[in-house]
């Protein structure tokens, strides 16, 4: 840093960090909102240290009016009052530089700042929303502060280095209710209430260094958010739900776009593409999987000594490992760089001769191509029963373990095995031909718990995607969970055989009828067991089962299913209190309706808008757009016409993403088609990680090199900082899509497989 009589605004310009020379303390802020006005003034007075030698004050403010008469610097101990001789905005650094004509007196001092800003839009910083009561359209005013927007709120050091303590006073009318922090007003499968809470000690109390280590506050968070669910519920078998988390961080790290979870950030404008499934869903699995590798009493106490001793400060990641490597004796930082510092994960190739378990790690692609990385591997595995277990670790590319056990439980009838137990490690599992073979027994038998029936599932239709199964392998194991119980495992499989469905339709349109067929023949049982109406007693999860079976058999085009959910539709229509269709199953009989909509009927299109135009609730609105709801018609015109329903002023920005994820096979290409002829609108309206949705969910679907093609033309010279890796990956699953396609062309039994499966009862 140039010596204080040197320093120039221009120096502050450009870079990824905020000078250190002055440390905020303490802020009080003040806002008044203007609900009407959609606008704000404000002022704060941040209590702050001078560390070295400085004429400049350089802080975070974007989308802010700062007057230069509306800025003052007070040293402690002086009654003189500094004044600056300049305060420069600088939008494209999105910082404020208070040049004074002195050098600032080392110490303490208070820094005071008048304000002006607009509730805008966007759902950053302090913006607006609105909601409906008794058909009133009404504002409010929302906080976002989180990665970087605390800075179009008020000025402030906007980086996670610089703890501060916040009193916060906000200026309302007396009829305007004004929430802080306040108890729990309603009850919300208590994980996004405990995640929250999390942050309290993941965030707040220790707070990562920088944006590298993002993955401290939001992985911990999310386990702990589970830990805390099992603690106060454990008859809601949480861990197994967990899995749907692990699902989602699988699905994203095995692309080659994909990140390490510790990422290095050198500007803001990459942090909202690091919120995402790696440091959320991936960070909450390796938690989880080394917590269970040291075992919860030692992990928790070195865990307890960890934010003892940064409480109050920042940490790096490091830091957890040498805690956690202290408390346990265990090669910690070993075993978990290999996790955190490269991206992916590696699929364990399972071989099983002469009572010796051969294993073989590669890192796992969907592309089905072979990556390069290697990983410090926790080997759990049972065979035959729960009760015969090993654990171990697995540190090279291709190992041969002698377990005594294995022999003697080889010999059995019901012989099987599986790595992985209850899936509490982050990797995949293939396993030969006759090993695959007994799970599927094991399965068929109830053997294996809920948590590894899932793991099964989930590995095999991963390993089908990158061509390493076939299809008819995994239809075969589909068929194997007929008597399936959990609701998390069915969830699994009917979103799996629904991706198969769009699959099909890009690669064997001729084999759709059949495939159908076979899904039907097998969820009709589940449904008639359900029925459509409530029982007492039942718990929360088969009401969620209800739902997801009705709607899944609604989107096959089950005859039976959409002309019962259209009757009570109807009867809903005219009575909204009737008890024919609570908000479970409401979702199937919207996705019903829109089966019975084209271009020339779109009485149920209608319908189901003037139900969103008529509801005061926002949930209800989002069920209207939401998933498989109003973009879900077979007819490509209605679709469009649904996709230019949510840029309409009728749609909250937040909400828009909704009928995008809802959009079917039959639409894919009309929805790219729509992004492409609106994409000057949506990226000058929409920003953040919305934006990367919008990219995300309209891309990624897509299925042939072609669509591959066209949309690596079309983002050429339309990408920026902030969507750039969502474009790469999004790109990247169209090619895994393409190539998908192509080997389920080339598998000649899949027709005969599936008219065989059609008809089977």
């Amino acid at each position: 840093m140039a010596a204080a009589a040197d320093q120039t605004a221009e120096q502050f310009r450009g870079q990824p960090r905020l000078p250190k020379f002055a440390t905020p303390r303490r802020y009080d802020l003040r806002l008044t909102p203007d609900l009407d006005a959609c606008a704000f003034s404000g002022s704060v007075e941040v209590f702050l240290d001078v560390a070295a030698p400085t004429r400049f004050l350089v802080l975070n403010a974007a989308e802010l009016e700062v007057a230069p008469g509306a800025v003052s610097f007070a040293p402690q101990g002086s009654d003189k009052v500094l004044q600056p001789a300049e305060v420069t905005n600088v939008p494209e650094d999105e910082i404020l530089i208070i040049r004074f004509d002195d050098v600032l007196p080392l110490g303490e001092g208070t820094l005071a700042i008048a304000f002006k800003g607009t509730l805008n839009d966007k759902m950053h910083g302090f913006y607006r929303s609105v909601y409906e009561l008794n058909g009133e359209k009404k504002n409010m005013a929302v906080t976002q502060f989180e990665p970087a927007d605390a800075r179009r709120c008020f000025p402030c050091w906007d980086e996670p280095s610089f703890k501060a303590v916040f009193k916060i006073t906000l200026e309302v009318p007396s009829e305007i209710v004004a929430l802080s922090n306040m108890p729990v007003i309603e009850e919300k499968v208590a994980v996004v209430v405990a995640h929250e809470l999390a942050h309290q000690w993941f965030g707040n109390l220790v707070t990562m260094e920088w944006w590298t280590h993002l993955w401290l506050n939001e992985g911990f968070a999310t386990w702990v958010s589970y830990l805390a669910a099992d603690q106060f519920f454990p008859e809601w078998n949480i861990w197994t739900q967990f899995l749907e988390e692990s699902t989602t961080g699988f699905k994203l790290d095995a692309l080659a776009g994909s990140h390490p979870i510790e990422v290095d950030i050198n500007h803001v404008d990459e942090i909202d593409e690091i919120f995402d499934a790696i440091s959320y869903r991936k960070g909450a699995s390796v938690i989880r999987m080394l917590q269970s590798y040291l075992g919860a009493e030692i992990f928790q106490k070195s865990l307890a000594a960890y934010i003892k001793k940064f409480a109050y400060s920042n940490a790096k990641t490091e830091d957890l490992w040498a805690a956690l490597e202290e408390g346990s004796g265990e090669p910690v930082r070993t075993l978990m760089h290999s996790w955190t510092k490269q991206q992916g994960y590696p699929v364990v190739n399972v071989k099983l001769k002469d009572g010796k378990l051969l294993l073989e790690q590669t890192q796992f692609l969907s592309s089905g191509s072979t990556g390069v990385g290697q990983w410090v591997v926790p080997i759990t595995l049972c065979c035959c029963s729960y009760s015969r277990q090993e654990k171990f670790l697995f540190q090279g590319k291709e190992e041969e373990f002698n377990l005594s056990g294995l022999m003697e439980c080889q010999k059995k009838d019901d012989f099987w095995i599986k790595l992985n137990v209850n899936q509490t490690s982050f990797y995949r599992v293939s396993y030969d031909e006759e090993l695959a073979s007994r799970l599927r027994y094991g399965i068929e038998t109830n053997k294996l718990s809920a948590a590894d029936r899932y793991g099964v599932l989930d590995d095999t239709y991963a390993l089908c995607m990158a061509g390493k199964e076939k299809l008819v392998s995994l239809l075969h194991l589909i068929a194997a969970y007929k008597d399936e119980t959990e609701y998390t495992v069915l969830a699994r499989m009917i979103d799996t055989s629904l991706n198969i469905v769009e699959m099909m339709a890009v690669a064997a349109p001729e084999e759709l009828v059949n495939l159908k067929k076979f899904l039907i023949v097998f969820l009709e049982p589940f449904a008639q067991k359900l029925g459509w109406d409530a029982k007492d007693g039942e718990d929360h999860l088969n009401a969620l089962l209800r739902g997801t079976l009705f709607t899944a058999l609604a989107e096959l085009g089950h005859e039976s299913t959409i002309n019962e959910a259209v009757r009570r539709f109807n009867v809903f229509l005219e009575d909204r209190e009737t008890p024919l269709l609570p908000p479970d199953v409401r979702k199937a009989a919207y996705v019903a309706l829109m089966q019975t909509v084209n271009k020339s009927n779109k009485a149920g299109y209608e319908s189901l808008l003037k139900i969103y135009r008529e509801s005061d609730l926002s949930q209800e609105k989002v069920r209207v757009l939401g998933k498989c709801s109003l973009g879900a018609c077979p007819d490509p015109d209605v679709v469009r016409e649904a996709l230019d329903f949510i840029l309409s002023p009728e749609v909250r920005n937040q909400d828009s993403i909704w009928v995008l994820r809802g959009v079917g096979a039959e639409g894919h290409d009309v929805a790219w088609e729509w992004l492409k002829e609106n994409w000057d609108h949506i990226s000058a309206t929409i920003s953040g990680t919305l934006l990367t949705y919008f990219v995300s969910t309209t891309v990624s679907p897509l299925a042939t090199d072609e669509k591959g093609d066209d949309a690596e033309e079309f983002f050429k010279s339309r990408t920026k900082a902030n969507i750039a890796r969502t474009v790469k990956q999004s790109i990247e699953r169209v090619r895994i899509n393409a190539k998908w396609a192509s080997s389920i062309k080339s598998e000649a039994e899949l027709g005969n497989v599936l008219k065989e499966r059609s008809v089977k009862h």
